[in-house]
């Protein structure tokens, strides 16, 4: 009886009170094509998001973190994989009839977790696979509902309208279906009901938070705005009085109060780790229906800093120093090693790109885990690498907002490709890439230029026809 009784002690000790174990939970709020600038705590404008800047209060707020390329697919992949998407054999934002799909042999963030006796739920846009058997369920999570591309991937034209322009490639999309688990339940037929989605997705998640309070959870909530088409429930419409991208905005950092609200009431959010980051920059063709990069340059679709550093806010009140700033270099790819090292799993057995920042969680001053980061795009071009505060350009094709006026009120402006030449920048000192200095810094461009040349030699390079040497195949859609 004395052992019994002790053996029960030690195991509430373990376990804790109301899912207080040795193991934290963990949400990640993913946006949609949220730029640098936008939440008020990096610099937001004309509208307020007390909600996300109490993370940044309660928690740290990174400065140089990355999306892994700064398109919706490939970014996604490299968040629940570890891995740089070139080397997954994925790229840009798979549409409806994308043939291929992230590859279900490939570990990610929800199967690692499970295996340490998580509940893993995903709520919101997926983007990894068109159709079932490529769905999140079939990836680790216990449960999904939410969009499986990007909601503007339907047959309806900028001002809400059916599309009726037989050329326009949205004509010849299927209706957009939200989907729970394998199967479509409703569809998103107008503007309205892309409105709704915020509010879908945050009481869902709620509801998860709630039910799983008891034992360890990972929750992935991948918002579908401030994507385009943008749009907010009628309790935000107009709320801002300053137009409708800052009414999204508020009902975004809604979103975010209810969660953190939730987390509270259940007794858990003292040991959830809560990160909040976007897959890329703002699509700044779409102007007031854009954010903005807080000064960096060009936005998403390019591997300028506008397109690819993102605003990242970790809050982990029993971890990680309240108020804190990280000035460090980071990644979406590093999330999985990350959380591999809290949740005590192991590894990939395939090669990973991501590496553990637990000691910058932490606030360690002398944590440096990730001094290098390398840009690609397009399908596998290599298009810059960064290494601490130096950042080389090699000449490519990029596209540019700079050339054109952007449009208004939910219509595109142009948005061309341009040659970009070889540059040398020095972000410490230039963030928005302003000022080429590798003519004052040859020793530093040859440096990064080897640098270049290992990237090459392991993921292949299509500016330079180099092949992949360390790339793995995605799954094909029959």
């Amino acid at each position: 009886m004395t052992r019994l009784l002790l053996s029960t002690l030690l195991a509430c000790l373990c376990l804790g009170a109301r899912g207080q174990g040795k193991h934290p939970n963990i949400v990640i709020i993913f946006m949609d094509d949220m730029g640098y600038g936008d939440p008020e705590c990096y610099n937001g404008l004309l509208y307020h998001t007390p909600n996300i800047n109490r993370l940044a209060a309660e928690g740290m707020r990174f400065t140089n973190f990355y999306a892994a390329q700064a398109v919706c697919t490939a970014s996604r992949a490299a968040l629940l994989t570890g891995c740089y998407p070139n080397r997954l054999g994925i790229s840009g934002a798979f549409g409806p009839w994308t043939r291929i799909a992230l590859n279900p042999k490939e570990e990610t963030l929800a199967s690692m977790l499970k295996s340490a006796g998580y509940h893993t739920g995903m709520i919101g846009k997926w983007h990894l696979g068109s159709k079932a058997p490529f769905f999140p369920i079939h990836y680790g999570f216990d449960e999904y509902l939410g969009l499986p591309y990007s909601n503007d991937m339907w047959p309806v034209d900028y001002n809400g309208k059916p599309m009726t322009d037989t050329a326009d490639w949205r004509y010849k999309c299927p209706p957009l279906p939200l989907i729970e688990g394998d199967s479509t339940i409703r569809y998103i037929r107008n503007l309205d009901d892309q409105g709704e989605l915020t509010g879908i997705y945050t009481r869902r998640a709620c509801r998860f938070i709630r039910d799983n309070k008891d034992h360890p959870f990972f929750l992935y909530l991948a918002h579908s705005m401030v994507h385009v088409p943008i749009a907010a429930s009628a309790a935000f419409r107009g709320k801002s009085g300053q137009g409708l991208f800052a009414d999204v905005m508020l009902e975004v950092d809604w979103s975010v109060g209810e969660i953190m609200r939730t987390l509270k009431e259940a007794g858990v959010d003292r040991n959830t780790l809560v990160i909040f980051t976007s897959d890329n920059g703002p699509w700044l063709a779409y102007g007031n229906h854009a954010g903005n990069t807080g000064g960096l340059r060009e936005g998403k679709g390019t591997s300028w800093e506008g397109g690819q550093r993102e605003p990242c806010l970790m809050r982990w009140p029993d971890v990680i120093p309240a108020g804190t700033v990280c000035n460090r270099i980071a990644a979406t790819l590093d999330v999985l090693p990350t959380l591999a090292r809290i949740a005590g799993c192991s590894l990939p057995a395939n090669r990973i790109d991501g590496v553990d920042i637990y000691a910058l969680l932490k606030g360690d001053p002398t944590a440096h885990p990730r001094d290098e980061l390398v840009y690609y795009y397009h399908t596998n071009s290599l298009e810059g690498v960064r290494q601490g505060q130096w950042k080389l350009v090699v000449p490519h094709r990029s596209r540019t907002y700079k050339l054109n006026m952007p449009g208004r009120d939910g219509y595109p402006g142009k948005q061309p490709d341009i040659d970009v030449p070889m540059a040398l920048y020095d972000l410490s000192t230039d963030p928005g890439e302003t000022l080429d200095v590798q003519s004052e810094h040859p020793d530093i461009v040859r440096e990064l230029q080897a640098l270049v040349d290992k990237y090459r030699a392991d993921l292949g390079d299509d500016l330079t026809h180099t092949p992949c040497s360390g790339c793995r195949a995605p799954a094909t859609i029959p």
